[in-house]
């Protein structure tokens, strides 16, 4: 098993480039079941998560190359509607395959899905939606199973208890592109994500309107073509690079980002001082001294729970005492007592975490428990003077392409090793 040493105290300095979004590339991948026509995707990240989608859509019947960042995906004569256990317990976006399947040959079977251990994730909503367009569905010896003569628009409010589902929104959107009459999706999520996936439907020729808004409206249509679409850059990624360069106290530039889709992460490091400029789709960060500010996260447009551990690692060194909120995933806190071991002062109280500030952590061995979590150790690895260890750093590759690589680029002393 790989772990990541790092040997921190060093300023980050100098340019990194922001990859595709796992998060969009992903269902955009799944939308590829729904025509038999060539689809073409460029500005692809090359991670865990990527390979293990190709692995999928090639048990369905799909041919995939991916050559640097750009994949070609093909249609071939074998047809399967069945997605393994073994491919989607490793990772919640497969169960995206759902929707598509079911619209394409009226009949799906898709494991129930795994991923990061960061709470209760249920499916619900994703059925909910799927039966109101008119599916029959079971569950089965871990399987979803999934029919119908076909489906037929239908009004779908998803209403979850922590906010509208990302997933959900999305399986509801590839099912219902082919379904006759018209659906409106209430509550909709409005992440970027969503929105890039509805972009590469309407090149696929699908009739949507409403998407980055809580109404969604879908016009279903007989059939599906091909289509060529770039990825929008990883906001993930973007914020957790702004994090590592004021962790450091370096000078970075960010570029190939879009700065926009963190207006709410921005303005709050802003509040806590942090001295950064962008434009359309470059981000600059100064040396900044931080005092500790409190957030809440939400769905988008607001704090996102995907920033929430490394924003703590941030909190943890700057002056003061900040109160971090937790309202997406309420048990997503994994990285607290990891934290702690390097020297940190947070105290867990329910969805809240209490962060007194230290002037710096210390180095230590620490474990990481999921992939957001992972990002956050290597932040305060960053800013630990001496020899961190890292280890379980496949959660890492599920989510960041080339991470040490690019943090070598800015002067980080960081290398993998088995």
């Amino acid at each position: 098993m790989k772990k990541l040493l790092i040997f921190g105290g060093r300023l980050l300095e100098g340019e990194v480039r922001i990859s595709g979004a796992k998060n969009a590339v992903l269902p955009i991948m799944a939308a590829s079941l729904l025509t038999d026509e060539d689809c073409i995707i460029e500005n692809v990240p090359q991670l865990s998560d990527v390979f293990t989608m190709m692995k999928l859509l090639s048990s369905l019947g799909k041919k995939l190359v991916l050559d640097k960042n750009t994949l070609i995906i093909k249609s071939t004569s074998k047809k399967n509607y069945i997605a393994p256990y073994q491919l989607v317990k490793t990772m919640r976006a497969s169960f995206c395959v759902l929707g598509p399947l079911l619209a394409k040959f009226k009949k799906a079977k898709v494991s129930l899905p795994g991923g990061c251990v960061i709470g209760v994730r249920p499916v619900d909503l994703h059925l909910k939606g799927l039966k109101l367009l008119g599916a029959k569905i079971k569950i089965s010896s871990g399987y979803v199973e999934a029919r119908c003569s076909s489906l037929k628009g239908n009004s779908i409010f998803l209403e979850g208890p922590f906010g509208p589902s990302v997933t959900a929104t999305e399986n509801i959107l590839m099912a219902s592109v082919l379904a006759k009459g018209t659906t409106l999706i209430e509550n909709a999520s409005c992440e970027p994500e969503v929105v890039d996936l509805v972009s590469f439907l309407k090149k696929m020729g699908a009739k949507i309107e409403g998407e980055g808004s809580a109404w969604i409206r879908v016009k279903g249509v007989d059939s599906l073509g091909g289509a060529y679409h770039k990825v929008i850059p990883d906001r993930i990624e973007t914020g957790t690079f702004i994090m590592a360069s004021l962790i450091t106290g370096g000078k970075v530039v960010i570029k190939d980002c879009n700065p926009h889709h963190l207006t709410a992460v921005i303005e709050k490091l802003k509040e806590a001082g942090a001295k950064i400029k962008f434009s359309s789709n470059c981000i600059q960060i100064y040396p900044s001294k931080l005092q500790g500010v409190n957030i809440t996260t939400h769905p988008y447009p607001g704090f996102p729970t995907d920033l929430q551990a490394q924003f703590m690692s941030l909190m943890c060194v700057s002056r003061g005492v900040s109160v971090i909120k937790e309202d997406v995933f309420p048990d997503r806190f994994m990285h607290v007592p990891e934290l702690n071991r390097m020297g940190a002062k947070i105290k867990r109280e329910g969805p809240y975490a209490i962060v007194e500030g230290v002037s710096s952590f210390s180095p230590a061995p620490v474990v990481a428990s999921d992939l957001r979590a992972s990002a956050a150790l290597v932040l305060a690895g960053l800013n630990a003077k001496g020899r961190t260890e890292v280890q379980r750093i496949y959660h890492l590759e599920r989510g960041y392409e080339n991470l040490h690589k690019k943090l070598q680029k800015l002067g980080a002393k960081v290398r993998i090793v088995e």
